[in-house]
Parts: structure tokens; C-alpha cells; sequence
């Protein structure tokens, strides 16, 4: 076996996804934290990440990841999109602030399953299910996920049951539906389509996501790491994205700590996730923390706030990965920054005159956030700034209607 489930509180072996499935993905201690590890010889990226390679989907880094047998992949072409440089961005920084950075963008726009970063977790929790015999499967959406799970797991001929919030977008219950999944759209907010995505699960005894932490989700995410290095040819100074749960921040890190021994010269980014004013609770926990020179424990506290954002996919009032994210961003030298959702549509036009595309209000976003970085002095000469942007604009048509006002 290349891989193993390991306990992160206990510290226990759990064994593979089998055995992880049929504990109800639990270990015996009563965690639901498990990571994986693999007996891979990490000295194999250097050849799949030279930039003369080129990779297809995700599973260019088999080798890596918790599957067993290639003939189970289910895959519609994700996990290789370009990272571009936006020299537009640099020009910025450069003429107004004096500072000369590059700047990349993660298109997640591009991927092939529902043109979001959700789409490698998808693929491969269907790829999974598929080795392991699941054909259950159910979890809470705010959108982006449960839209791209609906997707792959259609494709993989598994059953899905999504609970989704009553202020969902229109264009993504659409698209769900068309998948032929079971929707079923909750007289409520995020919370209450968690609760009864919850009960489902032990009423009916149907798998559940594991949420930000799932195990599926983190190990298809740390392929990002591994792209940097295929297109880029180093790791990035300065990571950015917008942030709601932080499954990705999650990952980058386990992707990092994951080739640290082998590859000591790259260091972890300086992490910045963006938050919009409508729903912030990360960076008033952040806020909160730098006031109190980061007292012990500091990670445990922050709010629990009602949204009251139009963006839907960033409406998680309670962040409850911020013990975790917290952490991760504090040990990398980055922060927490908060934009405006007001002003999105603004910066969502700069894009479209720059480069002719529209880009989700989640990426945008990240967007907004790379300019106030500048304003608080978070960028610094010679860095390397990646943004990684979530979601293209095919299922917020409002947003792209307001755009071309």
C-alpha cells in the first residue's frame, strides 16, 4: 500500500480509506482529523515537475495521491490549469507604490469539470468512491462544492444528496439539477443546510463530507504545490485567495510540509486570505489576535457572525477551521485582509478591460485583495505573488450582468 491514514490527534495508523469509510471516517479516538501519508519516494516530482513536462489533470501526480489503481480515476480535466502571469498587476504595484513584484494567477476558471477549485476534491472523492465501493454520498454546499460534486459523482454513477441554503445561486441549483442529483434546497441559512445534511447522514446511513478537513478534499488541493513547481519552477513568496471555510490553505501547507525533506530550498509563502466586509469573521478574529500580541490560544477565538454578503459560496459566518487557518497564517508571516463587497464589481471590471474575461465575485474577491495588500504594505520587492482565484462567472450571471453595466 503507497498510502496510510494517520490519526492527527492521536497519532493512531488508521489504514486506507477502507477501513477509514467503514468507521464512519472517524478514528477510534473519536477524531475525524485524519491525513494521509505516503511510502512514495518524493525524489519523483523533480521529473514530473520539470517545465518540459506537461500534465493533463491532477493525476500527473498519481504517485502522490490515495488511490491505488489508475483504471479508477474519474477525471474531466482538472488540477492542470495555467498559471498566468498578469503583468497588469505588477505595472500596478510598480507605478504606485514603487514596488517591483510578478504576479500569477491560478485559473480555476478553467478547469473541466465546473470551472471552480472545488473540481479537483470532486474528481478525486469520485475516484475514491469508486476504489472503495461508496455509492452514497452527502454534504452541505454553499454552491461551488456541492455543484462540482454533483458533477463528478454523476459521472462516476454515484448517488448524491445535496443540501444547499435558501440564498444559493440560482444558476448553480440549475446546474445541479441538470446533473439529475437530489437537491434538496433548506428554509435557511449555511448552518441549517450543515444540520440537516447531518441528520440525513444518520438517518439514513449515508456517507457524509468530512468537511474542510476531509481528508479527499486536502490530498487533491496539495497538488497545487506541486504545480507551482511544474509551471512556475519554484514556490511562490506570497499566496492569496479568498477565504470561507480555508480547505486550501489546509492543503498548500500539507503540500509544503509534504516535500520538505526532500526539498529543503522551498519555504512556505507568506499566506494572505481575503475576506469581504459582508462577512469577515477570520479577519475580525485576526484583528482581534493582533491586538493581543497573539495570546496562547488565540486560534479559538473569533466570532460567529449572521452574513449578510450576496456572494453565497462566502457566507460561512462561523469560521470553524480558523483553530487550523489561524495558525497556518500566522507561522507563514501573512494575514488576514478584508476588502469591500461594494466595490467588487469595480475591480471586476478592471479585469475585463485587462483581460477580457469575467471572473466569479469569490475570485474577485482575491482580486481586491492583492491591491489592498499593496495599501498595507504586505507586498515586498522581488516577491512572487500567486493569486488563487476560485470560480469563473458562469453561474453568478448577476454579477456578470452587473459587471456590464
Amino acid at each position: 500500500m503507497k498510502y496510510q491514514l494517520v490519526c492527527k490527534k492521536c497519532g493512531k495508523v488508521i489504514g486506507d480509506f477502507a477501513t477509514w469509510f467503514k468507521q464512519d471516517q472517524l478514528c477510534e479516538c473519536g477524531s475525524n482529523h485524519a491525513e494521509a501519508t505516503y511510502s512514495t519516494d518524493y525524489s519523483l516530482l523533480e521529473q514530473l515537475c520539470t517545465c518540459s513536462n506537461s500534465a493533463d489533470n491532477l493525476y500527473h501526480y498519481f504517485d502522490f495521491l490515495p488511490i491505488e489503481k489508475k483504471e479508477n480515476i474519474v477525471t474531466l480535466g482538472e488540477g492542470a490549469v495555467p498559471i498566468e502571469e498578469w503583468q497588469f498587476l505588477a505595472d500596478y504595484a510598480k507605478q504606485n507604490y514603487n514596488i517591483d513584484c510578478k504576479v500569477v494567477v491560478c485559473r480555476n476558471d478553467l478547469n473541466g469539470g465546473s470551472g471552480t477549485f472545488k473540481d479537483i476534491a470532486a474528481s478525486l472523492a469520485a475516484t475514491v468512491f469508486k476504489e472503495n465501493g461508496v455509492e452514497d454520498y452527502c454534504l452541505a454546499s454553499t454552491g461551488n462544492a456541492g455543484t462540482a460534486y454533483s458533477t463528478y459523482l454523476a459521472k462516476a454513477g454515484k448517488r448524491f444528496h445535496l443540501f444547499v441554503p435558501e440564498d444559493m445561486y440560482q444558476d448553480s441549483i440549475d446546474a445541479v439539477r441538470a446533473t439529475g442529483q437530489n437537491l434538496i434546497v433548506c428554509d435557511g441559512n449555511y448552518g441549517v443546510a450543515k444540520k440537516a445534511a447531518a441528520d440525513f447522514h444518520k438517518e439514513q446511513n449515508v456517507m457524509i463530507s468530512a468537511g474542510n478537513i476531509d481528508p479527499i478534499r486536502i490530498e487533491a488541493k496539495k497538488t497545487l504545490v506541486f504545480e507551482c513547481l511544474r509551471q512556475l519552477g519554484r514556490i511562490p513568496d506570497v499566496y492569496m485567495q479568498a477565504v470561507a471555510g480555508g480547505t486550501s490553505p489546509i492543503a498548500y501547507e500539507k503540500g509544503m510540509r509534504e516535500i520538505a525533506s526532500t526539498y529543503p530550498e522551498h519555504k512556505m509563502p507568506r499566506m494572505i486570505l481575503v475576506q469581504q466586509d459582508t462577512c469577515d469573521p477570520m479577519v475580525q478574529a485576526w484583528e482581534w489576535a493582533t491586538e493581543n500580541n497573539f495570546p496562547e490560544g488565540f486560534e479559538k477565538n473569533y466570532p460567529s457572525l449572521e452574513p449578510k454578503t450576496r456572494i453565497s459560496i462566502l457566507s460561512a459566518g462561523t469560521p470553524g477551521m480558523y483553530p487550523i487557518v489561524g495558525p497556518i497564517v500566522k507561522n507563514s508571516g501573512g494575514c488576514f485582509l478584508r476588502v469591500k463587497e461594494d466595490e467588487l464589481v469595480d475591480y471586476g471590471r478592471i479585469i475585463k478591460r485587462e483581460k477580457g474575461i469575467y471572473l466569479g465575485p469569490a475570485s474577485v474577491v482575491c482580486f481586491a485583495g492583492f491591491y489592498e495588500a499593496l495599501k498595507q504594505n504586505k507586498i515586498k520587492n522581488g516577491d512572487l505573488v500567486m493569486l488563487n482565484t476560485g470560480e469563473g462567472c458562469g453561474r453568478a450571471q448577476w454579477f456578470k450582468e452587473e459587471i456590464d453595466k
